[in-house]
């Protein structure tokens, strides 16, 4: 019994949360493959919102163990919180989570090189501040601390004083930046051990095992393909891969383990951040998207963007990362607007364009078809002949423009307004 694999088919934001939580139900295990506590995951259920920032929502079901893997970087101050505010709700955690010892930490100083970084950018990058560029950008020097360091003091004392002297010479010379103690990091890490350290393990040993047991496993990525190093718009992106590649290399998977790649796409589209966005609508109608999808991020609060779906942005995602189905989320917002457009194209300087670019993409001109819109309620719907025609229509058009099968779709926040296409 193999794996299957949620993703974010566009820049982020796209429920991938409320999907999962409606997977894990079938799940034995849950996995956070990718990225840092800059990702908020929202779960409403019995109208309490849960916002998760690096446990993996499927640990809102009883039984299911969550797994933090080796491609995440771990906020030990963020994970504390989430656990405690996980507790305080009657969940229990000890039992039912497990951390990777090879995922790497993000510490104090990686915090205060993030914002001096953005600070001196003339363009900013949008980050969240929240040290996770950083923390990547050490595990790739190799001066970075992983959670298994932790567990021998001496070794991680070692580690410590050098990149904190590394560091310290880097915010004091080039930012002008306080610098860091090491003995505090050191104590407050002995702190987080005290509280951790049973929930430690080798994961990829642990999930090889778990599948030869013929357990059913979810992997949860993070942000969106459009977020991707390697295959987003580019420097305007995450720091990690959120795409299949990122999810193998995140949890010591291979690709025979995969059975399948469910891509979670929003019914519009959204951009948190600085960064090319090609149907972006800055009028009226995205303000109604915002204000109706109530888009304000998870993790930081800032307004999102707001625009029309794109297909050229999905056969982009579909092509990386060869996407089995798609999960359909958020379609209700578009309620009661007369036309909705869908960017089914791009052009170039008045060349169209046969693929989603890597460069340019601030010139990009979306071509636009437009389908009826409907003005019926359709966040009671629970079945897919319960929608309305021209909702039906709508996603028809999608699936026929990607040549993907819609296999869920949701229409409305709560944990029951998700259901099966077909």
């Amino acid at each position: 019994m193999g794996c299957t694999v949620l993703l974010g088919t566009q820049w982020g934001d796209e429920g991938k949360a409320k999907i999962i939580d409606y997977l894990s139900e079938d799940s034995d295990i849950v996995v956070r493959y990718q990225g840092g506590p800059n990702a908020g995951h929202t779960v409403v259920v019995h109208g309490k919102k849960y916002i998760f920032h690096l446990i993996p929502s499927g640990i809102l079901h009883k039984g299911k163990i969550g797994v933090i893997a080796n491609g995440v970087v771990i906020d030990p101050q963020k994970l504390l919180e989430e656990i405690a505010f996980l507790e305080s709700e009657g969940y229990t955690i000890d039992n039912n989570l497990l951390i990777s010892d090879a995922a790497h930490l993000i510490l104090s100083y990686h915090k205060a090189i993030d914002e001096a970084m953005e600070e001196l950018r003339e363009k900013k990058i949008g980050t969240t501040k929240r040290g996770i560029g950083p923390s990547y950008s050490d595990k790739c020097l190799r001066v970075g601390i992983r959670i298994g360091d932790i567990l021998d003091c001496d070794y991680l004392k070692e580690r410590i004083s050098f990149v904190v002297r590394l560091k310290n010479l880097q915010l004091e010379r080039i930012f002008q930046k306080p610098v860091f103690d090491p003995e505090q990091i050191i104590e407050d890490l002995m702190a987080f051990k005290n509280r951790v350290q049973w929930m430690v393990i080798n994961s990829q040993y642990f999930l090889h095992k778990s599948l030869e047991e013929k357990k059913k496993i979810l992997l949860e990525g993070a942000q969106g393909n459009a977020l991707d190093i390697d295959h987003g718009t580019y420097p305007f992106v995450t720091s990690s891969n959120p795409t299949i590649g990122g999810a193998l290399a995140g949890t010591g998977l291979n690709p025979m383990n995969i059975d399948t790649v469910v891509g979670i796409v929003k019914a519009y589209v959204t951009r948190v951040g600085e960064g090319p966005f090609p149907t972006e609508e800055k009028g009226p109608d995205g303000d109604k998207l915002r204000e109706s999808g109530e888009e304000f991020g998870a993790t930081t609060g800032r307004p999102r963007r707001c625009g029309w779906f794109d297909i050229e942005l999905l056969k982009h995602t579909n092509r990386i990362n060869g996407l089995s189905e798609l999960a359909l989320t958020k379609l209700d917002v578009l309620t009661g607007f007369p036309k909705i457009k869908v960017a089914v194209s791009y052009e170039i300087d008045g060349k169209k364009q046969e693929h989603f670019p890597s460069c340019a993409l601030d010139r990009i001109e979306p071509i636009y078809e437009e389908l009826d819109g409907w003005d019926e309620d359709i966040s009671r719907c629970r079945d897919y002949n319960d929608l309305p025609g021209n909702t039906r229509s709508y996603i028809n058009f999608i699936e026929q423009s990607l040549k993907l099968r819609i296999s869920l779709i949701s229409v409305g926040p709560e944990r029951e307004s998700t259901f099966r296409k077909d």
